[in-house]
C-alpha cells in the first residue's frame, strides 16, 4: 500500500453561522460545531484511505473562542497519523473575518476513524508521511495518544507504552 502525505487528505469546509444554529448567547452551539467537525474529519479520513469510514472516537475538543451568529467558520481537517486500520484526524477551526482580513483560531479537535469494508469489518489503510513541522509534531503525538488510550482501556500494559514512558523517563 502506497503511503500518502497529510496534505492528500486535506479537507476545508466553510460555513456561515445561521440563527437556528445558535444558543441563547447567539453563538454557534457546541453540538453543531462538533457535527461539522465530524463531517470534515470523515471526508479527510475517506480521502486518505479511499474507503468507507466510521467515527471510532472523539479524543479531544477544545472550545477556545465563541463563533457568533453570522460569523464565517472555517474547518480544516487532515489525517495526522494512520495505524493499521485506524487513523487520527486533527481538525482546526477558525472564525474568518474577510472584512478585517483576519482569521481567529477558535477550536481544535482530534478524531479517530476506522476504515471498513462492505461488511463493516476494519481494513488496512496506507501510512501517513508528515511533511511540515506541525504535521511531524502531530504525527509523533498521535502515537502517544494512542498508547495512552490503549493503557487506559486495559489493552496495553503501562510498561509497554514506550512513547509515553519517554516523557517521564530520561
Amino acid at each position: 500500500m502506497t503511503p500518502k502525505t497529510s496534505q492528500n487528505s486535506l479537507t476545508i469546509m466553510t460555513n456561515i453561522v445561521l440563527p437556528n444554529e445558535t444558543n441563547s448567547l447567539r453563538n454557534l452551539f457546541g453540538g453543531e460545531l462538533l457535527a461539522k467537525m465530524d463531517r470534515c474529519a470523515s471526508i479527510a479520513a475517506t480521502r486518505h484511505c479511499a474507503r468507507r469510514v466510521v467515527t471510532a472516537s472523539v479524543n479531544h475538543v477544545s472550545f477556545n473562542y465563541p463563533i457568533p451568529e453570522g460569523g464565517i467558520v472555517v474547518l480544516e481537517a487532515k489525517v495526522s497519523r494512520a495505524f493499521s486500520t485506524s487513523m487520527e484526524i486533527y481538525v482546526d477551526v477558525w472564525l474568518d473575518d474577510p472584512i478585517q482580513q483576519k482569521k481567529i483560531p477558535t477550536n481544535e479537535g482530534i478524531y479517530t476513524f476506522v476504515a471498513v469494508d462492505d461488511n463493516n469489518k476494519p481494513v488496512r489503510i496506507p501510512e501517513v508521511i508528515p511533511e511540515t513541522d506541525l504535521e511531524k509534531e502531530r504525527y509523533t503525538a498521535a502515537l502517544r495518544r494512542k498508547e495512552l488510550s490503549l493503557v487506559l482501556s486495559g489493552r496495553l500494559a503501562a510498561q509497554d507504552a514506550h512513547e509515553i514512558r519517554k516523557l517521564f523517563v530520561s
